[in-house]
């Protein structure tokens, strides 16, 4: 009988370590809905593996999935206006990460960009997420989460063309567009600390929004507008997906915004004049397909591997 307790023990330590100890790594799906190529651009956190690529070029309509190991930790943005010149140098009128080629190796998105931020498995097994408008704005961008669960498990982006609406100090202007490329932060535009977040203004209590993020604010109220706008700029799930899209609505282009009128819909959790979005908290009660597939997904593994095992064992002892 002891004989047979000490297996059945070790199945099922085992069991319970490959259940809690997220066996299915984390899939993101980059799409891209804009009327124009993207080029998107990656960059993992210090002391964390790097992703199957750092940078590839995604056609109007094209998508590109891959996973990331646990507790990975980065960012995703979107490059635009891309080339090579005659010598073979790679390079973006926005968003460009000055590695002179498509792959960004280990460099980061030169501003302004929309960025998404990551933080896998972090504190309490969450993972936490934004977008952030911190270093301007260059191409519409929007996180889904997929099958995660959590109080604060929803989407979150800017989802309005900011580049026509831009006011002239932050507008970045390119011979490649008759618009707006981009719009600058406040900070990368007049780089005074009270807009930076930096020197007497480096912590919360005296570093507020300017009237220069609040129009990121207004335009985009789940995004990050400045450096201290936690509160209703970081989301978080358990055992998510997720799907990150430039141009997320579909009339949304590099020139969408460009004479129109700001319309507020005051009912939608993202407001602006583009919004075809209204994201919707994810919780354990409403279970999507991609969900359970996540679920059971690792409960499968664990069984197969628990099983395998098993039989292993009892063949020892008989």
């Amino acid at each position: 009988m002891a004989q047979l307790l000490t297996p059945l023990l070790l199945i099922s330590l085992l069991t319970f370590q490959l259940l809690t100890s997220g066996v299915v790594s984390t899939t993101f799906t980059i799409v891209n809905k804009c009327e124009y190529t993207v080029w998107p651009g990656i960059l993992s956190n210090a002391g964390v593996p790097t992703l199957p690529t750092t940078g590839f070029a995604l056609q109007k309509g094209e998508s590109k999935s891959f996973t990331a190991p646990t507790s990975w930790g980065g960012r995703f943005w979107g490059r635009t206006h891309c080339a090579e010149d005659s010598t073979g140098k790679f390079s973006c009128v926005t968003g460009d990460c000055g590695s002179g080629k498509l792959e960004c190796a280990g460099k980061g998105a030169t501003p302004p960009a929309t960025l998404a931020e990551f933080t896998l498995d972090g504190s309490g097994g969450l993972d936490f997420f934004d977008v952030s408008l911190v270093d301007g704005y260059n191409v519409p961008m929007l996180v889904v989460p997929e099958g995660g669960t959590g109080q604060n498990c929803t989407s979150t982006g800017c989802v309005v063309d900011l580049n026509g609406s831009c006011p002239s100090e932050l507008k970045v202007t390119s011979v490649v567009s008759s618009g707006g490329v981009a719009c600058k932060s406040a900070c990368e535009a007049f780089g005074e600390p009270q807009y930076c977040c930096s020197g007497a203004y480096g912590n919360p209590d005296t570093c507020k929004p300017s009237s220069y993020s609040e129009i990121f604010k207004k335009a985009c109220p789940r995004a990050y507008s400045y450096a201290y706008d936690d509160k209703t700029s970081t989301f978080t799930c358990a055992s998510a997906d997720y799907t990150i899209t430039f141009c997320p609505s579909p009339n949304t282009s590099q020139k969408a915004s460009q004479g129109g009128q700001n319309t507020q819909t005051t009912n939608s959790p993202l407001i602006n004049s583009t919004m075809v979005y209204e994201g919707v908290a994810l919780d354990e009660s409403s279970a999507s397909p991609s969900k359970l597939n996540h679920v059971f997904g690792s409960y499968g593994v664990a069984g197969v591997v628990s099983i395998t095992v098993a039989l292993w064992l009892l063949w020892q002892l008989f």
